[in-house]
């Protein structure tokens, strides 16, 4: 009773609920994130994919270890690819930069390095709720694309 009760003034500007919702949002800062991210890779919860600090005492929590095991029925099939991440201070606000460990040939890697390209769909189009995790499972998502999955692939065992 008491809200009908008062008037509203000619003043008050009226806002949306997705304004006053954009207001209101939390921005978690950098090293709670890639807490949040280093717990949910210890836990495993991605069978076909895994992740970690490369160094345990990173207490930046910069550099990062990442695994994707091939998918079947493509020329990645009985594979694992090793890559590194290093998320920098404008993580994750900024994608991370990624390299394979392994040598790979895919449309959207370097042939010389291993890194991947910045034209790439994800880190492209980069949003901050984008994660360590969504990166990789996109890869190996990318490794089943018709420009990809059949790819003649250098031998096992090679690095960059």
């Amino acid at each position: 009773w008491l809200l009908r009760a008062l008037p509203r003034s000619p003043c008050t500007t009226t806002r949306t609920r997705t304004e006053e919702f954009q207001e209101m949002a939390v921005v978690v800062p950098r090293n709670f994130r890639l807490l949040d991210e280093l717990e949910k890779g210890q836990k495993g919860a991605a069978g076909d994919v895994s992740w970690g600090l490369t160094h345990g005492d990173d207490i930046s929590l910069s550099e990062w270890n990442g695994t994707i095991f091939g998918p079947m029925g493509t020329s990645f099939d009985n594979r694992i690819y090793s890559l590194s991440i290093l998320c920098g201070p404008g993580y994750p606000d900024a994608p991370p930069e990624v390299r394979f460990n392994t040598q790979i040939n895919m449309s959207c890697v370097e042939p010389s390095n291993g890194k991947l390209k910045t034209s790439w769909g994800m880190l492209a189009k980069w949003r901050r709720d984008y994660t360590i995790e969504n990166i990789l499972q996109q890869l190996r998502q990318e490794m089943t694309a018709t420009a990809n999955r059949k790819l003649p692939q250098p031998a096992e065992g090679l690095n960059y």
